[in-house]
């Protein structure tokens, strides 16, 4: 892999609303502390294995790795991150807004997970980052790999340099198989699998790697249509069955009122970070 580069990322404007039912999020300010830090990061050679970091003012409190949604489209992108991720480095965190290839742009199992692992181990020679703790939060099928990352690790074909320490999943497709049987994204897990799911698919399902071996919460809305909260239910009770730490936080509002911030449910989702640190 090529030596890391970092680059000034100009303005880093909020692109908007990608979903439709989002609101426009503001940019953040030309003054801010979080503006000034702003760098795009590549951890490949490809133009989709980037990633954004944004670095607070003061010492970090560690580091959140935010993965965005789209059921693995390629027309979705990391745009959809960027308020997260300044919200999380105004609250303190170091925040590492991750793109990656995604189906229709060279994506789909494997491509789609070897990027989310390179781009997390990626974090060990981000200059002087503390990687003692790093959250993975995920939207969506971001959710999906944000959790998969935490369980990575159990196979050879994914070792870990930069292991994660906790996962919050936003409204997250964490059983593939139901998520097939559902249509989710018209056919999204098909996609992404590139046939149905099987047995063969069990590394890359979160649900048949429950309990991971760190704490995890789930935040859904009780009123998502695009990914039922059934998803993060089902979840929480096989892990917790198993033995695992998992928590589901269920809010008012549809699947794209967790990734407004200026939502009661993203408030709720920074007071889980506050327990970590």
């Amino acid at each position: 892999m090529e030596r890391r580069r970092f680059l000034a990322l100009p303005g880093l404007g909020v692109l908007g609303a990608v979903f439709a039912g989002c609101s426009d999020y503001p940019e953040t300010p030309e003054d801010s502390p979080v503006r000034r830090s702003q760098r795009l990061v590549s951890y490949g050679d490809d133009p989709n294995q980037v990633a954004e970091l944004y670095l607070p003012d003061g010492t970090p409190r560690g580091v959140v790795v935010v993965i965005h949604g789209g059921f693995w489209k390629a027309k979705y992108d990391r745009s959809l991150g960027q308020p997260l991720s300044a919200s999380l480095a105004e609250a303190g965190w170091v925040a590492w807004n991750l793109e990656y290839r995604r189906v229709g742009n060279g994506g789909g199992v494997p491509q789609t997970l070897d990027d989310v692992a390179a781009g997390i181990d990626a974090l060990a020679e981000v200059g002087d980052l503390d990687t003692s703790t790093v959250v993975t939060l995920g939207h969506s099928a971001g959710g999906h790999l944000a959790t998969w990352a935490a369980s990575r690790g159990r196979f050879d074909q994914w070792p870990e340099r930069v292991p994660v320490t906790a996962v919050v999943s936003q409204a997250g497709v964490l059983d593939l198989h139901a998520a097939y049987d559902l249509g989710l994204g018209g056919g999204a897990v098909e996609a992404f699998l590139g046939h149905p799911p099987g047995p063969a698919d069990d590394p890359v399902d979160p649900i048949r790697q429950a309990p991971l071996d760190v704490p995890l919460w789930c935040v859904h809305g009780r009123s998502d249509t695009t990914v039922p909260i059934s998803q993060s239910r089902a979840y929480v009770a096989a892990a917790t069955a198993a033995g695992g730490t998992a928590d589901l936080l269920e809010v008012d509002g549809d699947h794209f009122e967790l990734i407004d911030t200026a939502s009661p449910a993203w408030a709720r989702t920074l007071e889980i970070l506050d327990t970590l640190r």
